[in-house]
Order: structure tokens, then C-alpha cells, then sequence
């Protein structure tokens, strides 16, 4: 199915592709001309767009000024908050608030809705849009929009992908998206460029979710496109319809790519057409001669169904597989819950074995994902004449927004669903993150959605609570649904599957989307909810850190899920104190106390107090550091806490994540690596230390006491090398050992100098 190539590789006349090492002589005979991989490079459709918005005048080092911005209702509050406080009138370009995460306005009171109406008050207070509950996910209206050939778009949600449409997007924390709210810009290296050559055309029943899963089980773990850009080329590409594509691309993200394109037809061009903005079509198509710093080779006829097992969205096998091999699947899966779950709870997959067939509880088709147009209208045709039973199997199904449900209406397939037992409801996107259709317990969902981590179907593990989800795609969840949750393939499906004509009703935005058209009105006056909370004062970095390890986590990958929980939790997202409770909560409920309890005694300090008062171990911990640092004192020595990962920050852009930690007193993370740029990012934007540890036995454990000496002078000066010590009072000792920072840009550093973005944007 999945070929990944080794060294870089050329495509020729976007048809064929020539290995690095063979591509000289070849290219001269076949097209007369020496092209040198420099060249051949800057023929890339990614090349072009990055040039077009970089403003450096360095293509090795970008500074990139989006044309669109695009955030949700976790992230837009204090997106806005943190601009508002850097001295924010205006939004400078085209700014989207969407509201489909706690768009159900069921937790927490009040909270939920009174954010949306912060939301829709700053919109027309700065002139942006707002796109009120249920009307689309965040990625869907996107879609139908914003995208743009050849454009650029940023957006604080991680699966901001829109590729298949001409547009280069990129999923971000909060704090790079309020860097383009001031007009600054978005710093990174010229990434490599990865091309992903598709041939043939799927068969019946495959569709766009197995495709991705193939491509993500191949090149996850391996970090082959890690923070590269994916760039989909090759015949194959033409085979598929524009939702297809857009079902493949939003699914890079659980790849670790920074972003995506794809080569334009004329399928996109009629895209655009039928959502009225035939305008905003560019026709893209790599040049004569490409170079791609690496190559994934796509049989498309070869993918079959998917599925990605619990709990990660890279642990796939085809369905055929794993019907065939049960028991041993499952008792692989198992071994491994052992490590994402820490052995918190009982976790058994053996008893979904029923007479030799896998049992599936519940289906979801949901989201940027899943509930497109042709995923749902394929499910209606697979469970068409069928039921889904009166036992305990559910299926539930979430248009992406409310022009596909009502085309869904108009075209009988809606009420072909809703006969069979199923439940449509409206666009969602909390199936995906952990606040909608929460299984039972022990029970099993296969969904047509972004990810399966931990958590994120809404179990509670410090409750006992634990349920599962797989990820398939929306035809095999509908062909499973329809035996009743037997698990099946859609590909056993032997009817028909029909191609459905879309019409997109504009009318429906028309009448309840509020759009400013980029106007401004300052007299407006922004509308606050009580949970509502400005970020709380944040110290400079001092000259020295004494840090306290609060964590330590060995998993191989640490989830933002992990580092803050999604779901229910999620709704004090616009109170920076209130959310930063539940950090850590289902991977460490230890954490949030641990922080606090150091981070009193920088409170005290920076209240002019000595830090002593406030925690006993501050005094023989600094008496340790001054027989070897005689200088170092509660004046010039910050006290806070950091966290050890293997590898933490994959999956959401939530800046939650680190600005969680931030307002507990965290002033760094120390990992082996970092498993996605957003987070990193993240850490740094809130004036934390993203330090970096070689692999190996760890000279620190936790609750130990780590002393920095010159911190801030590492920082200034660019140390490749920073040396720290762990602090023993019981042995009166102080054991050296190394720490990196890793590349900083000159902005990246004065942030961290200064101890958050908001700080160094404040104005007076």
C-alpha cells in the first residue's frame, strides 16, 4: 500500500519519479537540461506559496505573514485576551471564531455560552466572523469559506489542514496566532518538503480515513515527516473526488507534518464553484523537474479498509488483519494500554470476542473528518434496507456543518440513516476530543474521526472508567452497524454505493453567520461571563533557577491530552487558574499540588518576601548551592517547578498545554525530544524553557531539586550547552550534568528573557 523511499527522490512531468541517487543523468537525458537539486527544490508547489508569504527576504530562514486566521471556542478567549492585553484595536486580517467544541453549552452553567457571546462582541468590536454553535465545525467552514489557492491560513486548532484546496494551513497555539493579530510574524526554518506520490484509484468501500490511515501507520513512528510539509502529487491524485481529498489531508496532522498541499484540478476548481468563490481557485501543479527531500509512494488500488486500534492513531492494521488474527491483536493492544493507561485500570479487548467475531459497542461519524458530504452519503448507501438493532450497539452521525446536513435532507439520505435506528445530530466536534457519545465503560467505538488517544472518548481512569476507540473509516463503521456491530469491512459490502451531486446553500450562513467584512466598530463593548479571567501576573526569567521536579513521565509519547485534559474540562478554558486544576490530572493527579507547593515560595519572592517563609526546603536546598555558587540568592534565583517527558506535545495545538503549567509556577520542560513544533512553540510563548536531555538514565528524579546557574545569561549569549545540577541536601552535594535549548530565533529568546509573549507585546 505505503512505500516510503530512502534519500530524496525527482519527479518528472509530475508523473514519474527518479530515485536522488539515479536522478542526474536522467533528468539531462530526458529533458535536455542540468537542473541541481537547489533548482529542482524551489519547484515545489510548497516552495511557491512559502516564497509568496515569507517577508525576510530569507527562504532558509521564514518569517510568514498568513492571509487568514481561524480559532474555536477552546482557544479564541484567550487568543483575544492575550492580544487585548499586547494593545490590540484592530483584527489586521480576515480573523474566523467558530463555535463547535462546547457548543452544547452543557457543563459549567453559564461558561460556555457567555464565552461564545465574548466571542461574537470581539468580532464585531475588532471585525471578525462569528460562526454560532452547531452551524459548522471549525475545518468545515474553513473549507467551504476561507480556502484559497495559493493562500495561507493559520488556525489554533491542530487539524487546521486545507491542502486539498490549494491553501497551505497550519495548526498553532494560541500565542502564534496573537503574533499575527499584532502584526508580527510566524518565525520558522524552510521546512523540507516530503512529496507523497498517489497512483491508481481506491476500490469500492475504501475510503478517504484508510487511505490516511495507511500513510500515518507508515511514517508516524518514524518521524518521516515530522514538522515537514506533505505534498500530494502523482496520477493518483485526479482519481479522487475534492471530499475524498479533503478526508486524506485533514488527516496528515496524526503524521506530525507541519502542513500540506496538493496538486489542483479541475475537481477543486468545481469546488469552488459550487461554494461560490469559483474566484478563489488557483490551478497548482509541481514544475518540470522536482526535488522532494523524501518520498511516500501511494498504491491507492492496494489500500484496504482500516483500522487504528487504541491509542494512537498510528497503531493500524487493515480490518482483514485483524479479523483474522483476533486474539493476538487484541492481546497486542492490550500489552500496550498497559503503558498509555499506567496500569491504572483493568483493560481487557478479549471479551469483545462473540463467537469468534469482534464486537464493536458503538459507531461515530463525526467532524472535520468524518462528516463530510461523501463519507455520509456512502454510509447511507451501505446501510440502506438495514437496522442497527435494539441491543447495545449505537450509531450516531454529525454532519460537518449545516449546509451538508441539509443537503443530506434534500437528498433522502439523512432519512435513509435515521430509519435504520441511527441519530443524526448537529455539527459537533466532541466525539473527536472527549465531550460527546462517551461509551459505556469497557465498551468499544470505532469512529470516523481525527484521533483515539487516551481520554479523548471521555473516560476517567482516576474514576475507574475506561472505555476505547478505534478509528475506521465512515463506510466500514456503517457496514459494521449495519451487522449489528459485527466489525466488517466495507469492502463485503456488495451493493451499491452512488455518487450524489452536492449543492451548497449559501443562504444558511447567510442568514445567521455574523461577518464584520473586516470592519471595526470600537464602540462596542465586550461582553463578559464571570469565568471569563485575565491571565495573572508572570516574573521576567532571573539570573538563576532553582526547579523542582513535579513529574516524570516514561510513556514513549506524551499526549496535550495528557498534559491538560479535553472534555468536560475544557470549559474553563477562558479562566487561566480554573483550567490549570485539572493539569496533569488523568496522567498525574500528584502534579497540581506539587506545583503549587513550590511555586509559593516565587510567589513570596516576587512579593519581596524571603522565599524561605513560604517553603521549608528553600533554605537547605540554597544553602547546598551557595557553598559551590556563593552569589546565587533569593534575589537573583527564581523557584518554580518543570516536568520530565520522553517525548511530550503530541497531538492538539492547545496552548492550554504549557500555559497550564506556566500559571503553576513552571518555567520549563525537560524531554528527549519534543514530539510536535506546536507545543514547543507553546512552551516558549509562555516564557518556559523547552530543555532538551540525551536519551538515557536520567541524573534527576522526581521531586528532586534542579539548580541553573546563568540561566539567563545561556539564554542571552546562546549556550549550545547549559550546565545544571541536582541538588542533594542529604549528601550536601551539587551533580552536574548537561541540558540544550535547542534553536531559538532572536524573538524566541527575548520572549522567554522576558517570561511570556505578554510580556514582551505589553503595552505600558
Amino acid at each position: 500500500m505505503v512505500r516510503l523511499w530512502e534519500g530524496g527522490a525527482y519527479l518528472l512531468h509530475g508523473t514519474e519519479l527518479i530515485a536522488e541517487q539515479d536522478a542526474s543523468a536522467q533528468i539531462k537525458n530526458k529533458t535536455g537540461k542540468d537542473v541541481s537539486r537547489q533548482e529542482a527544490a524551489q519547484n515545489t508547489i510548497a516552495y511557491r506559496i512559502l516564497k509568496e508569504h515569507n517577508t525576510s527576504g530569507n527562504m532558509e530562514k521564514l518569517k510568514i505573514k498568513f492571509d487568514k486566521l481561524t480559532s474555536h471556542d477552546i482557544t479564541f478567549v484567550g487568543i483575544i485576551q492575550t492580544a487585548r492585553a499586547s494593545g490590540l484595536t484592530k483584527f489586521p486580517i480576515p480573523y474566523v471564531l467558530t463555535n463547535c467544541h462546547n457548543s452544547l453549552c452543557a457543563v459549567g452553567g453559564t461558561i460556555n455560552e457567555d464565552d461564545h457571546m465574548f466571542g461574537l462582541t470581539c468580532a464585531k468590536k475588532y471585525g471578525g466572523v462569528y460562526v454560532p454553535p452547531h452551524q459548522a465545525v471549525i475545518h468545515q467552514y474553513a473549507r467551504e469559506m476561507m480556502a484559497g489557492g495559493g493562500k495561507m491560513i493559520l488556525g489554533s486548532d491542530s487539524h487546521t489542514r486545507y491542502g486539498a484546496l490549494g491553501t497551505m494551513a497550519v495548526g498553532e497555539g494560541g500565542p502564534e496566532l496573537v503574533k499575527q493579530l499584532l502584526c508580527q510574524t510566524y518565525d520558522i526554518n524552510m521546512p523540507e518538503v516530503v512529496g507523497v506520490y498517489l497512483k491508481g484509484e481506491p476500490v469500492k468501500g475504501v475510503g478517504p480515513q484508510d487511505v490516511a490511515l495507511a500513510i500515518i501507520g507508515a511514517v508516524f513512528k518514524n518521524g518521516y515527516v515530522k514538522n515537514k510539509v506533505m505534498e500530494f502529487v502523482g496520477p493518483g491524485v485526479s482519481s479522487l473526488s475534492a471530499d475524498f481529498r479533503i478526508g486524506v489531508d485533514v488527516m496528515t496532522t496524526e503524521t506530525t507534518c507541519l502542513s500540506s498541499i496538493w496538486a489542483t484540478d479541475e475537481k477543486i476548481r468545481e469546488f469552488y464553484e459550487i461554494h461560490g468563490r469559483s474566484g478563489d481557485y488557483e490551478e497548482l501543479t509541481p514544475g518540470e523537474v522536482i526535488y522532494y527531500d523524501g518520498m511516500i509512494e501511494v498504491d491507492l488500488s492496494a489500500v484496504k479498509p482500516m483500522i487504528a486500534m487504541p491509542f494512537h492513531p498510528s497503531n493500524t492494521y487493515t480490518i482483514e488483519e485483524l479479523n483474522a488474527n483476533l486474539e493476538d491483536i487484541l492481546h497486542d493492544v492490550e500489552e500496550k494500554a498497559k503503558v498509555s493507561l499506567d496500569g491504572a485500570v483493568p483493560y481487557s479487548l478479549q471479551d469483545k470476542i462473540v463467537n469468534g467475531k469482534f464486537m464493536v459497542d458503538q459507531g461515530i461519524i463525526a467532524g472535520c473528518a468524518g462528516g463530510g458530504f461523501e463519507n455520509i452519503c456512502a454510509a447511507a448507501d451501505i446501510l440502506k434496507g438495514s437496522n442497527i438493532g435494539s441491543d447495545g450497539f449505537t450509531l450516531s452521525v454529525y454532519p460537518a456543518s449545516m449546509p451538508v446536513y441539509m443537503e443530506l435532507i434534500k437528498n433522502g439520505c439523512a432519512a435513509a440513516i435515521l430509519e435504520t435506528g441511527a441519530v443524526m445530530k448537529t455539527a459537533f466536534c466532541g466525539p473527536c476530543f472527549g465531550a460527546g457519545d462517551t461509551p459505556a465503560n469497557n465498551a468499544f467505538s470505532i469512529r470516523h474521526s481525527t484521533r483515539n488517544f487516551p481520554n479523548r472518548e471521555g473516560s476517567k481512569l482516576q474514576n475507574g472508567q475506561i472505555s476505547s476507540v478505534a478509528l475506521m473509516d465512515a463506510r466500514s463503521i456503517a457496514a459494521t452497524a449495519a451487522n449489528k456491530g459485527v466489525l466488517t469491512p466495507a469492502t463485503e459490502f456488495d451493493g451499491e454505493i452512488g455518487k450524489y451531486q452536492y449543492h451548497f446553500d449559501a443562504n444558511i450562513y447567510a442568514n445567521r453567520v455574523f461577518d464584520s467584512h473586516g470592519e471595526a466598530d470600537e464602540s462596542v463593548n465586550i461582553q463578559f461571563g464571570p469565568n471569563i479571567k485575565d491571565w495573572p501576573a508572570m516574573g521576567a526569567l532571573p539570573e538563576n533557577l532553582v526547579l523542582r521536579v513535579v513529574s516524570e513521565i516514561h510513556d514513549p509519547v506524551t499526549t496535550t491530552d495528557e498534559l491538560i485534559p479535553s472534555g468536560e474540562t475544557s470549559s474553563y478554558r477562558s479562566n487561566p487558574l480554573g483550567l490549570a486544576e485539572f493539569a496533569l490530572s488523568r496522567k498525574d493527579p500528584e502534579y497540581v499540588g506539587r506545583a503549587k507547593d513550590i511555586q509559593k515560595a516565587e510567589k513570596a519572592r516576587m512579593a519581596g518576601e524571603h522565599p524561605c517563609q513560604a517553603h521549608p526546603d528553600v533554605k537547605p536546598v540554597m544553602g547546598v548551592i551557595k557553598k559551590t555558587f556563593g552569589d546565587a540568592s533569593h534575589e537573583n534565583t527564581g523557584f518554580g517547578s518543570t516536568i520530565f517527558a520522553v517525548k511530550p506535545g503530541d497531538g492538539s495545538a492547545r496552548e492550554q498545554a504549557a500555559s497550564c503549567q506556566k500559571v503553576l509556577g513552571g518555567w520549563a520542560n525537560i524531554a528527549n525530544e519534543y514530539a510536535t513544533k506546536r507545543y514547543r512553540s507553546n512552551l516558549i510563548n509562555w516564557g518556559m524553557l523547552p530543555f532538551v536531555i540525551e536519551a538515557g538514565e536520567l541524573p534527576f528524579s522526581n521531586l528532586d531539586y534542579l539548580f541553573i546557574p546563568d540561566i539567563r545569561k545561556a539564554v542571552e549569549e546562546k549556550w549550545e550547552s547549559i550546565t545544571a545540577y541536582t541538588v542533594s541536601v542529604e549528601n550536601d552535594t551539587l551533580r552536574a550534568f548537561a541540558l540544550k535549548l535547542g534553536e531559538l530565533t532572536d524573538e524566541e529568546r527575548q520572549i522567554i528573557l522576558k517570561g511570556c509573549l505578554i510580556n514582551y507585546n505589553r503595552v505600558g
